[in-house]
């Protein structure tokens, strides 16, 4: 692994870094977890989209800018150094669109990628469900087959962005007499379908960041199946690893909150003690999103040589959301009292978002797979460990 830019990587960074300065929202948009806040993230993505940022490592035919994944990485890098607003369609561009990439067919991409690298189309993750949050194979939402349709039936929660999205992609039961991981069949589903109810979840702070969503005989066309009928835990793994593995939580994301906690470490020392634990704690949130950031470049130098992202994903995902959690209970540890306060509360200058993204931060062990169950499969699939 070569850490050293090429002249050709360092234009494209400077590129992007000048299209930014010039286009990111001078104020912040309200949160994408309220229904205004939802379009203006929209409006802001298909500029992105306009400019050729939207998900820079696709091809260009579907909405992309034909970059390898060390350009994406580099992309990253600027976008959260400019202050740039979170992606409303993540669960689209960084978790299904690559899956569609590997199993939809050149209809399918057609169809879908364009759309959803404009965020004309914005997706919801449809895959827990009651009695299914993170064991995933105990799923009960049937799909029965009706000529050219499936018709839907059952109920998933935990939607993430569901309260305002077009699309869910999700896991529908297609052979009754099978269990666990077989029999599952990955349907994309318009949540404008006839029998598709969506009700929104409030988060902590009120706002409907989640929906469940209820299928009641909703027939959506055999053609919005993803992969093969009762393979889709196939399709739906390669989604887990985008997710788990490198799409979802670029590094820079947590160099990004290092060097936040660094600077309010420095300001909080420039106005008295700090205990030496504290200190400790900053020095180690950054060393550990170094660490991460050395860690994804290693995996996607693997990529580009043809390997593939395995069992070591749940390794990943483990490190950036506990080190995520450490973070920003760093920060609140700093701010003391003060870091009770939200960000529009009288006497908050200085407070910044951090209690908005620590409250965030303690989703992180249970989205994407609880890590628990991660620290099972690295005990099964890597270590070899035997079960009980």
């Amino acid at each position: 692994m070569d850490l050293t830019y090429t002249s050709e990587q360092q234009a494209f960074r400077q590129q992007a870094r000048s299209w930014l300065e010039s286009n990111v929202p001078a104020e912040p948009l309200a949160s994408f977890d309220t229904a205004d806040g939802f379009e203006q993230h929209r409006k802001w993505e298909q500029k992105l989209n306009a400019g050729g940022w939207a998900m820079v490592p696709w091809p260009v035919e579907y909405g992309g800018r034909g970059s390898d994944l060390i350009e994406w990485l580099i992309f990253e890098e600027e976008y959260y150094r400019s202050g740039a607003p979170g992606r409303v369609n993540q669960n689209g561009i960084f978790l299904l669109g690559p899956t569609i990439m590997e199993y939809g067919t050149d209809e399918q991409k057609a169809r879908y990628l364009p759309k959803m690298a404009s965020s004309e189309e914005v997706w919801a993750q449809g895959w827990s469900e009651p009695n299914a949050g993170s064991d995933m194979a105990a799923i009960q939402a049937t799909a029965v087959r009706d000529g050219d349709h499936y018709i839907l039936n059952g109920q998933k929660t935990w939607a993430s962005r569901g309260a305002y999205a077009d699309w869910l992609f999700g896991m529908f039961r297609t052979d009754p007499d099978t269990e666990r991981h077989r029999g599952i069949t990955f349907v994309l589903v318009p949540l404008d379908t006839p029998g598709v109810t969506v009700r929104p979840i409030e988060q902590l702070d009120g706002e409907a960041g989640f929906a469940e969503v209820f299928l009641d005989d909703a027939r959506v066309p055999v053609s919005n199946r993803l992969g093969e009928e009762n393979k889709g835990w196939n399709v739906a793994m390669s989604t887990a690893g985008f997710e788990r593995g490198l799409m979802l939580r670029s590094p820079a994301r947590f160099q990004n909150t290092a060097r936040k906690l660094v600077a309010l470490y420095r300001d909080t020392v420039a106005n008295g003690e700090v205990e030496p634990l504290l200190r400790d704690a900053v020095v180690r949130s950054w060393m550990d999103a170094e660490a991460y950031t050395l860690n994804t470049y290693q995996t996607v130098t693997r990529l580009l040589q043809g390997g593939k992202i395995g069992s070591e994903a749940s390794i990943n995902k483990i490190f950036w959301s506990e080190l995520d959690v450490h973070m920003h209970e760093t920060a609140l540890a700093l701010l003391g009292a003060r870091g009770e306060l939200l960000p529009e509360a009288p006497g908050a200058t200085g407070v910044g978002d951090w209690l908005d993204g620590y409250l965030f931060s303690l989703s992180g062990p249970i989205y994407a797979g609880t890590n628990e169950i991660q620290r099972n499969v690295i005990a099964e699939r890597i270590l070899n460990l035997p079960r009980k």
